[in-house]
């Protein structure tokens, strides 16, 4: 035995160089006139909710009772009206909730179905029926594996054996639901899944799926549920498509039955593969929220809801309280919702890279132009309106040394209302760029904003600092100004100083040149009222030009000349604190 260990000990691990020698391309069914790829998707599917019964085998804790029933009461708020709570034959903690479900009045809405899985198996089918007896309206859930790996390996079954397999548990379910119903006023709906479908030979699942209709006897109005699952993801969604399509056309007495999806995400295609499973003919999708299940999960029903929504069709689900979906969700499963996740992880309306920032901000700023003439959703980058899922635009834009102008100007529009000029935004976006490189970190709106008052000396003073000053009239196109003025570094100290010209700002200009012979250009200049009311401010931007460089300044006040001065103050000190280096 040392000896195999040893042996065993020492195989090379790794990926194989020609993975050829030992996995195999999976063949899928011969459809050469297959109709799905012309198809469109033009309704929502019958939705079924296994979290409570997939899901929660799948979790690390399994949910307790009254997790379980928050998660149910969240099911039925979403508008879920069919609903898998459990595995009861295997579980006591199942089958006591379900009973609890059954016999609490008012915890079953009167439209919600219920449903339990069972394996073909007598004593575990009349388990699972005890624990739905008493509800309104029940499905029992059949199943037993059919692909030849499973046959041969795991239960050592032939076909005829597996056959006779799921037959017994059609007639057992028959049965014994006949009986309950005459104690009970169950309304008894009936489902069967042929485990592994999705490696099974279609011919194979066709021929025990029709054995265990013969049993049942559905009706058009009462149809029969086949599920068909990808219990294991084999190949790519349209080879899975294929099957449906084929099984969705040989199966006998369509009218009759009910064909569902249950994909499993092996590959990473579970969602695409339900779309395109519908599009070959289902007319029923199980999954999770979030896309929780066995090894990497079932179906998201989130994204396949928000897929629909987003194309213009109702889901027939409300999920308009994302957050407090994805919280709950959190609380039961103790599994983090990816931030990455479509529609529902907390980056998914971020944007981070600077074009796409700029291109965010320009679509949000046409869309709320137009949105009165033309509703339509068309938003760079953002296939959802945030505001759908009760969330907001300030989320959306987030910076780090990946981010340009446009996402900065958007947020301190978007929160200090101040729509700065293209050439401000150059300006103090590669100031952030910097900023946040030297951090290494994503900067918030509280440091961009700080960064800002700093930048510009909204706060705290610059080398010139404006206390006060008075304006006076020379004629129509004249004005004088006196400024009392901090001055810092070099001259220190609070001075008065006096110059005239066309305007305040001119005559501004011609006072420091004349006391501290500084010589600058005024270039761009703009301004804008923030906020409105009492508490009406004016904003303004000032360019000014010296040694053949630029430099913006800025000014907030009350009085909108007492700003465009503040500006040219602001610009100067930049001017001149560059000087000093």
């Amino acid at each position: 035995m040392s000896a195999n260990f040893e042996k065993i000990a020492h195989v090379t691990r790794g990926m194989l160089k020609d993975p050829s020698k030992k996995y195999k391309a999976f063949k899928g069914v011969h459809l050469p006139n297959r109709q799905w790829p012309g198809r469109v998707i033009s309704k929502a599917p019958r939705w079924l909710s296994t979290d409570l019964r997939d899901g929660n085998q799948a979790l690390p804790d399994p949910m307790n009772g009254e997790e379980k029933l928050k998660y149910f009461k969240l099911l039925c708020n979403l508008g879920f009206k069919e609903i898998e709570v459990g595995f009861p034959s295997a579980s006591q903690t199942d089958f006591a909730f379900v009973r609890h479900l059954v016999e609490t009045p008012g915890l079953i809405p009167e439209d919600v179905t219920i449903s339990a899985l069972s394996p073909s198996r007598e004593h575990l089918i009349l388990r699972t029926i005890e624990a739905l007896r008493g509800t309104k309206n029940a499905t029992l859930h059949l199943y037993n594996a059919v692909s030849p790996l499973f046959r041969d390996v795991v239960f050592r079954n032939s076909k005829q054996e597996t056959l006779e397999l799921a037959k017994k548990g059609a007639r057992v379910v028959t049965a014994a639901t006949k009986h309950a119903a005459e104690s009970t006023p169950t309304n008894w709906g009936f489902q069967y899944s042929p485990e592994t479908f999705s490696d099974a030979e279609p011919d194979f699942s066709l021929e025990v799926c029709e054995a265990v209709k013969s049993i049942w006897r559905p009706t058009s109005a009462q149809p029969i549920i086949f599920n068909l699952p990808a219990t294991v993801e084999m190949s790519t969604p349209n080879t899975y498509a294929d099957l449906i399509e084929y099984f969705s056309t040989q199966i006998s007495e369509r009218e009759k039955v009910c064909v569902s999806l249950h994909p499993h995400n092996d590959r990473g295609t579970a969602v695409a593969a339900a779309e395109l499973g519908q599009l070959a003919g289902a007319d029923r999708v199980e999954g999770c929220l979030f896309g929780n299940g066995e090894r990497t999960g079932n179906v998201d029903l989130v994204t396949l809801a928000f897929n629909l929504y987003t194309q213009g069709i109702s889901p027939n689900l409300d999920f308009s309280k994302l957050d407090e979906v994805i919280r709950i969700t959190e609380a039961c499963n103790k599994i983090n919702v990816h931030p990455r996740h479509p529609y529902a992880g907390n980056l998914v309306f971020t944007a981070f890279s600077g074009s796409h920032q700029d291109a965010i901000s320009k679509g949000l700023k046409a869309y709320d132009d137009r949105k009165n003439v033309d509703p339509t959703w068309k938003v760079p980058y953002l296939p959802l309106d945030p505001h759908d899922v009760n969330s907001e635009y300030a989320a959306i834009i987030r910076v780090n040394s990946q981010s340009g102008k446009g996402g900065v100007a958007y947020l301190l529009k978007t929160n200090r209302g101040l729509d700065l000029p293209r050439a401000l935004q150059v300006e103090f976006g590669a100031v952030v760029k910097d900023y946040s490189d030297n951090k290494g970190k994503e900067l918030t709106i509280g440091e961009i904003s700080d960064l800002f008052n700093t930048t510009y000396f909204l706060e705290f003073p610059g080398r010139f600092w404006l206390d006060d000053y008075t304006l006076s009239s020379n004629g129509p196109r004249s004005k004088s100004i006196s400024c009392i003025v901090d001055v810092k570094g070099r001259n220190a100290g609070r001075c008065v100083i006096e110059g005239s010209g066309n305007g305040p700002m001119s005559a501004l200009v011609d006072a420091l040149r004349r006391q501290f012979n500084i010589v600058f250009d005024i270039g761009q200049y703009s301004e804008h009222a923030i906020g409105s009311g009492n508490a009406v401010k004016a904003a303004s931007y000032v360019e000014v030009k010296a040694n053949n460089r630029s430099f913006w300044g800025v000014g907030i006040d009350d009085d909108v000349t007492s700003s465009g001065l503040k500006a040219v103050m602001s610009a100067v000190s930049r001017a001149a604190t560059e000087a000093a280096k």
